[in-house]
């Protein structure tokens, strides 16, 4: 479990491609004091198992699930990610709770200042859509932010000149992927109360503002 608070900016310095799977080698500091074989770490959201590690990296295997569902075959050496160990026990969780697994890929649609703030616009799959509110949580790259608004298929966040400053988000450009986990709050909510998605062949609606609203949960 992580928070979506990002300790460090490391870099890529291998990518050892198989048939679907990748061996991925990041170079990192802050984080190695504690690291032991086995531990996980969250690569740009990825929460990854550490394989081998040394003084100033770590390597991690990726398999062909978190290849296809994620945006890491598309990192190349000396691509800078965002980087963070899981959350200890009497943490402060200062994000919100970020399980590490990819929901889906977005797309940086635009990039917009706003005085010391900017607004990122995602385009994003109808898997991660339906769990987006105005006001709600969203992990993007590993890095926990509260969604501004949200369309049909985009929505925005906007970033401190902090966040701006020690994560990935400040620097990539429009057109770049991202990865995005949804709050896993809302997809608890939608299980336990018998929902499904949108393009279930049983024709049944998915959660929506429109159910919460009906049956009480929002106003």
């Amino acid at each position: 479990m992580f928070t979506g608070l990002v300790e460090e900016l490391g870099r890529v310095k291998s990518m050892t491609r198989g048939a679907r799977s990748v061996r991925l080698t990041v170079g990192a500091k802050a984080i190695m004091g504690d690291v032991k074989l086995g531990d996980s770490i969250a690569v740009n959201g990825t929460c990854l198992t550490v394989a081998d590690y040394g003084d100033s990296w770590f390597t991690a295997d990726v398999m062909p699930e978190t290849v296809e569902r994620t945006a890491m075959a598309g990192l190349k050496n000396g691509d800078v990610v965002n980087l963070e160990r899981t959350l200890r026990v009497g943490d402060r969780l200062g994000g919100h709770i970020v399980s590490g697994h990819i929901d889906g890929v977005g797309i940086i649609r635009s990039k917009e200042t706003n005085d010391n703030a900017v607004i990122v616009r995602i385009e994003a799959p109808a898997a991660v859509m339906r769990y987006i509110v105005a006001k709600g949580s969203i992990a993007i790259d590993g890095i926990s932010l509260t969604v501004v608004a949200a369309g049909p298929d985009w929505f925005t966040v906007s970033l401190i000149p902090h966040t701006a400053s020690v994560t990935t988000l400040g620097f990539k450009g429009v057109g770049a992927p991202v990865n995005l986990e949804a709050d896993v709050i809302g997809k608890y909510v939608e299980k336990l109360l018998g929902l499904a998605p949108p393009q279930d062949a049983g024709g049944r609606v998915g959660l929506s503002a429109g159910f919460l609203a009906e049956h009480g949960f929002t106003f």
